[in-house]
């Protein structure tokens, strides 16, 4: 079962930041559209657990922040960063 994948204001306006900021830009695009696709597919599994429904994720070049909500099938992301 499948997981809508929505991002904060704050989240969106981060990945923008890094997109801006970056080398390659396709690899950013790139990683963002994995992330996606991770999270469309048993968000709760992905990554590794943090407080509450909160988990964290990385694809390079990405760092993502993501809450999820099991019984709404839904994930959302609230931030993303640049690593190195």
């Amino acid at each position: 079962m499948k997981y809508e994948v929505l991002s904060r204001p704050g989240a969106e306006q981060d990945l923008a930041d890094v997109w801006l900021n970056a080398k390659d830009r396709r690899r950013v695009v790139s990683a963002a559209e994995f992330v996606d696709r991770l999270l469309e597919q048993d968000a709760h599994t992905r990554g590794e657990s943090r407080y509450g429904d909160f988990r964290i994720l990385f694809v390079s070049p990405l760092g993502v922040t993501f809450e999820v909500y099991v019984e709404d099938r839904l994930a959302e992301v609230v931030a993303v960063w640049s690593i190195r």
